[in-house]
């Protein structure tokens, strides 16, 4: 039996949404109505040092203003400590991880790639990270826009961090546990994490689950070529009207702008949007020529 389709947008709170995060939010939320399933929301709030106090709120309200309404209830992964933690019991109990205490400055003097220093030296859990024992690993994936994709296959056979040594779960364990917790079918995302996508596989393998199918988006670029980012200051959406946004990020994604925008309500942009929605047609070129400026937004987007 297959089961129905279940999309999710998961941002981390460490900023307002920006264009950027729209294509994603954007491109997530079409597909997923367009295969008539479920849209979920996840904060990723596993990283206090980098979250920005209200920004959560402020990304929910950003979602609804913009007419992009989730189903069920939001999960926040601050409040998902105990299935991680039984995550990391089990792959330790199995002899699927060990504790390593080689610090990032050795791994940039050995190229980059962890070299599994501390694999066979029963290290303890002080000051200590948890990696997982990368044994077979998943070099390539198929992407539903861009074929098969293949990795680097340093990084796809590297011995991965699942938990940090400062004590926080890590952004691939927690994000494959609550894929699978949540059910999610495909995931719609960005391009600038294609490379996590074998790890996070090879940890669906490890752990006997089903996973998702995958579909990465173009970058959005800003006016100096680089990809548009909450680090990079990029600017938050407008709060205006947000249907000249929207009609600008579908012109991004490649789709076809409905007809009579001017006299529509943003749910009915997002419905025609939805009708019309083709993922073929998504640029396969990660935001090459596709500089995106805030001066963009204006009524001439319509």
């Amino acid at each position: 039996m297959i089961a129905p389709y279940t999309g999710r947008f998961a941002p981390s709170p460490s900023g307002n949404l920006h264009f950027g995060s729209l294509i994603a939010a954007l491109g997530s939320y079409l597909q997923a109505r367009a295969c008539q399933g479920r849209w979920l929301v996840r904060i990723e709030d596993i990283d206090p040092p980098r979250e920005v106090p209200g920004a959560a709120d402020q990304i929910l309200a950003q979602l609804e203003h913009y007419g992009l309404h989730w189903d069920g209830e939001v999960l926040w992964q601050s409040q998902r400590h105990e299935a991680y933690r039984e995550m990391l019991d089990a792959l330790m109990r199995n002899g699927m991880s060990y504790y390593c205490t080689c610090n990032r400055s050795r791994v940039q003097q050995i190229g980059g790639y962890y070299d599994g220093h501390c694999r066979h030296r029963h290290q303890g859990p002080e000051n200590a990270a948890v990696r997982l024992k990368v044994d077979h690993p998943v070099r390539q994936f198929f992407d539903q826009r861009r074929g098969a994709v293949v990795c680097d296959p340093a990084l796809a056979q590297e011995d991965f961090i699942i938990h940090r040594r400062d004590g926080l779960f890590a952004y691939n364990l927690a994000v494959v546990v609550d894929d699978h917790f949540q059910g999610i079918t495909e995931v719609v995302r960005g391009a600038d994490l294609i490379e996590p996508t074998v790890r996070q596989l090879t940890l669906f393998q490890q752990a006997g689950w089903q996973p998702p199918r995958w579909l990465h988006l173009p970058l959005a670029l800003n006016a100096d070529g680089n990809k548009l980012s909450k680090q990079n200051h990029a600017a938050a959406l407008p709060d205006g009207d947000p249907r000249f946004t929207l009609c600008q990020a579908l012109r991004f994604l490649g789709q076809a702008i409905p007809q009579g925008v001017e006299d529509m309500t943003v749910a009915a942009l997002l419905a025609g949007a939805v009708t019309q929605w083709d993922m073929m047609k998504i640029p396969l070129n990660d935001a090459q020529n596709r500089v995106v400026t805030t001066t963009a937004f204006s009524n001439d987007s319509l």
